[in-house]
């Protein structure tokens, strides 16, 4: 598929980033920023949050704005006080990137923790169903409303010790073609990443041993987080699509 976009694809619009202090979500936010976005960073550490956006501005992009917010213990209400401060500040939200995400533990099946897994699945599905609700009347009435999630390849094909991320990103491709097929007649568009094996301190974390410097950069994959955020996405529906297919 070809992911070229126009350099300003993104101009006036206003795109939510969750997870945008680092990695990944940072690495989107910034793209989006420099195609011509003002971006809502949503994170939960405001020192990281605090050095995104002032990178945004020494770059002369659009003002960005801060959402912390802390996605283990936040409520379905943080969510309709959030969507209601950006509807307040800025008319609408165009897209959302759902790119916050937990890996929970590594372990047999048989020795999930329940603590474990409740935290995994409330970031990694309940918060974001819950902040999808939330923000779905202001995507709606965006001429180009995007609503981009982000899957793993343990999300379509099960990997043994990987149960607690596994069944969380099933269940996020579940809720995402479901939106989708919803959003069909609509003017949003819903899909899904799976990023790959991607620099990052989450991939770290599951893969000590691993050399990163073989690893795509966050950078490296960007055409895609752009393409699904942009105008020219308009035939893709309901798809999960590899940033690094093999």
């Amino acid at each position: 598929m070809n992911y070229n976009v126009s350099a300003n694809t993104l101009v006036n619009k206003v795109i939510l980033v969750t997870g945008a202090g680092d990695g990944i979500g940072k690495e989107a936010a910034l793209h989006y920023a420099q195609s011509g976005a003002t971006v809502i960073l949503l994170g939960r550490t405001v020192a990281k949050l605090e050095a995104v956006y002032d990178e945004i501005e020494a770059k002369g992009y659009p003002q960005a704005a801060i959402i912390p917010l802390d996605m283990q213990g936040a409520t379905k209400q943080h969510y309709i006080d959030m969507a209601s401060t950006i509807k307040q500040q800025f008319g609408r939200l165009d897209g959302i990137l759902h790119n916050a995400g937990m890996l929970g533990v590594l372990t047999p099946f048989e020795q999930i923790e329940e603590s474990t897994f409740d935290e995994v699945m409330q970031i990694n599905v309940k918060a974001q169903l819950l902040m999808t609700q939330a923000v779905l009347p202001l995507i709606l009435i965006s001429e180009h409303g995007r609503i981009v999630f982000t899957s793993s390849t343990v999300g379509h094909v099960g990997k043994a010790y990987w149960a607690s991320y596994a069944i969380s990103k099933f269940a996020t491709e579940g809720m995402m073609k479901t939106l989708a097929d919803e959003l069909t007649d609509t003017n949003v568009r819903v899909n899904a990443i799976n990023p790959g094996a991607t620099r990052t301190k989450m991939r770290a974390s599951a893969y000590p041993a691993e050399d990163a410097h073989l690893l795509k950069t966050p950078a490296e994959i960007m055409p895609l987080y752009l393409y699904l955020m942009s105008n020219e996405c308009v035939a893709v529906q309901g798809q999960c699509i590899d940033a690094q297919p093999k």
